[in-house]
């Protein structure tokens, strides 16, 4: 049995894509019979706050479904102040050196990266010449970060490019969720190994009917991280509700400006429905008719996990967001492309759909293209080939 290291810093009880990702993968490679053991900082994310189990503890060791996973001391925080968020990564940084002085590490370990920092100090204090080191990579930074306008091209920038360097270099096999971001590798390293390793969902296919919408208007939902990057309270700002009711499930930064909004202009057909968990979601998504797939800006590199989820749903999407998702959209027949960032051709594109339009993409078709196409297993037995 290969013995297998797993550094993130997401990890269920947390929620979101990148927690999903690691978990998936994680539990992947314990089934195919590696011992696989994971390092993640103690729960905190979205809130930036320790979960209340885990508060006063320093370092917190459990095995989970035969995975022995081992939470480690945080400064939490999601504050905007970039003090405080460099802090928050340096004290995990911290303490993966501790764990690394203190305990014997596989020869064989992926990390994930952003946050850049954390990857760096992973690949700094193991790169050795026995052991193999897997870059996961989910998000171009600093480059996203400047599309985000979280930071700004000077002197600081172009130290997370070096840092960004640093961690390619010393990757010997570089995963990517997207095709851009293995070009922006290998564009450095034109030698690198790399590998297309998309975000794939890894659940039981649910009872399927086709939806009829009960309504005149479509019932348009969002579920996922009320972040900036979604840009989920411009969205409810610039809908035309006409011909649509916006359900939106999760929580994040733009939580309260949303619920807010939905105080103050109650004409507004919003409704916020707050956080459940990932496998209630799955059967509550099938209420609707037509899910959304936004960013506030076209991140490059970036391909919103969402596609994939709501694919093996087999729900119709909206997708607007530009980039390579786009790509993803139209060549396998998954709902409508909106142009990025542009409200009044979102608002024209979704006064066309009706119950006809929304037939043209049937749910037992948009699964079949999901087996086909996204299985998560056929594309863990190939990277497993490369470990």
């Amino acid at each position: 049995m290969k013995d297998i290291l797993i550094i993130t810093s997401y990890y269920p009880p947390e929620i979101g894509a990148a927690s999903n990702r690691i978990f998936h993968l994680a539990k992947g490679l314990q089934k195919h019979k590696f011992n696989v053991s994971v390092i993640t900082p103690l729960p905190n994310y979205p809130k930036g706050e320790i979960f209340n189990e885990y508060k006063g503890l320093f370092k917190h060791t459990l095995k989970e479904n035969d995975i022995t996973i081992n939470r480690l001391w945080i400064y939490a925080s999601n504050s905007k102040n970039k003090l405080l968020r460099l802090i928050a990564m340096l004290s995990y940084s911290f303490s993966l050196i501790w764990f690394f002085i203190w305990n014997k590490t596989p020869n064989t370990v992926i990390v994930q990266s952003p946050p850049l920092l954390v990857a760096f100090t992973s690949m700094f204090f193991l790169r050795s010449k026995n052991r193999k080191l897997i870059l996961n990579v989910s998000d171009l930074w600093p480059i996203a970060g400047l599309e985000l306008g979280a930071i700004k091209k000077n002197f600081s920038y172009k130290v997370l490019e070096k840092i960004e360097r640093f961690n390619y270099k010393h990757g010997h096999l570089v995963l990517g969720q997207s095709e851009e971001i293995l070009s922006h590798v290998t564009s450095m390293f034109p030698k690198k190994e790399t590998f297309l390793y998309r975000n794939y969902p890894d659940f039981k296919i649910l009872e399927n009917s086709q939806k009829t919408t009960s309504t005149k208007k479509i019932k348009l939902v969002y579920a996922g991280l009320l972040g900036v990057a979604q840009g989920i309270f411009k969205l409810c700002q610039k809908l035309d509700y006409t011909h649509v009711e916006f359900h939106i499930y999760g929580s994040g930064a733009e939580q309260n400006k949303i619920t807010e909004l939905i105080t103050v202009q109650p004409n507004l057909d919003i409704k916020y429905h707050g956080e459940i968990s990932r496998k209630e979601l799955h059967n509550v998504l099938l209420r609707y008719d037509v899910t959304i797939i936004p960013l506030l800006n076209r991140i490059y590199g970036s391909v919103p996990s969402k596609i994939f989820e709501y694919a093996r749903l087999g729900l119709p999407m909206i997708y607007f967001g530009g980039g390579e998702g786009e790509k993803i959209i139209e060549q396998h027949h998954l709902g409508w492309i909106a142009k990025a960032g542009d409200y009044n051709n979102l608002n024209a594109i979704i006064a066309k759909i009706d119950l006809s339009e929304i037939h043209k993409y049937s749910r037992d078709k948009i699964i079949q293209t999901a087996i086909l196409n996204f299985d998560f297993n056929s594309q863990l037995t190939l990277l497993i080939d490369k470990l």
